[in-house]
């Protein structure tokens, strides 16, 4: 009788200990895709975990409160990691008169800063907008000097691009005593593993995007913002690519940004970590003279 106790007893202990065991969890992200070649091609820093993209997460899932959020210090693009909840709006293209200017008044009026990402033909074409953007206490960087697929050039033809973009936004920046931070994101986030090592070695942060509102596509305002929502909403967090230099991107900023407040988001504002006394020197220090172009 007291074996038969003893057994029963052992059994109930056995079952409580099987049902306290999980399954180890996978933590696994592939970050890259690689092609064919030397090519790769990437359009986001690392996908959200398993659980988070895996399940559509509900309309309004955070907290209430301001937009603002924190300010983010990074070094390279590794240090971006995102808590849930959490947005950076990126821009890229500008700048464009009657277009960034109204993307600027947007975000001064939600009180969120932003990372503009300048064409150097741009910038050097619109020096007083671009000091604007950097004067309102946004992040400037740079995004080649003509917007050209990276991947059709030679290594040292896109290299010089690089540069010469950089060099732009840097000198219009310049006229009013401000400076370009070491951000860039590269044309149709065309990229390969040379370029992406070639710029993470001179100090420059390269940008991903982790949701692609593709405000380029010729669609409304409305249809940008909800897949925008939508896409963010699977995702949890994320970084959003908008162009401040179409009309639709302008109109449903303010929407946008209403809606993101009210489902409980908080903006993060992105800048580069002070890299000590010496500081960086700018990719273009080693690139040819521009004959003329500036």
């Amino acid at each position: 009788m007291l074996v038969s106790r003893w057994a029963v007893s052992l059994l109930l202990v056995c079952m409580a200990l099987g049902g306290c065991a999980k399954p180890p969890a996978d933590h696994s992200a592939l970050a890259y895709t690689r092609q064919s070649g030397a090519r790769l091609t990437t359009n986001a820093i690392l996908p959200g975990s398993a659980p988070v993209t895996q399940q559509p997460m509900p309309q309004r899932v955070f907290s209430a409160g301001s937009l603002t959020g924190r300010t983010l210090a990074v070094a390279s693009s590794t240090d971006i990691i995102l808590r849930p909840g959490e947005v950076v709006l990126t821009f890229d293209d500008g700048p464009r008169p009657g277009r960034t200017d109204k993307v600027l008044a947007t975000l001064d009026e939600f009180g969120v800063k932003a990372t503009f990402l300048m064409l150097g033909s741009a910038a050097q074409a619109n020096p007083r907008l671009a000091q604007r953007v950097a004067a309102a206490g946004h992040t400037v960087g740079s995004h080649t000097f003509g917007h050209v697929d990276l991947n059709t050039l030679s290594r040292q033809e896109a290299l010089d691009e690089i540069a010469q973009g950089e060099r732009a936004v840097s000198l219009a920046l310049g006229g009013a005593g401000q400076a370009l931070s070491p951000f860039f994101r590269f044309p149709y986030l065309s990229q390969s593993g040379f370029l992406r090592t070639s710029l993470s070695q001179s100090g420059l942060i390269v940008l991903d995007v982790t949701i692609d509102s593709k405000d380029y596509y010729k669609e409304s305002a409305d249809t940008v913002a909800a897949r925008t929502l939508s896409r963010l909403d699977a995702q949890g967090s994320g970084i959003v690519l908008f162009h401040d230099i179409h009309q639709r991107t302008i109109e449903m900023l303010p929407a946008f940004l209403a809606e993101l407040e009210e489902r409980g988001y908080s903006v993060v504002r992105l800048v580069p970590k002070d890299p000590g006394v010496f500081g960086r020197d700018i990719i273009t220090a080693g690139a040819p003279e521009l004959k003329g172009a500036l």
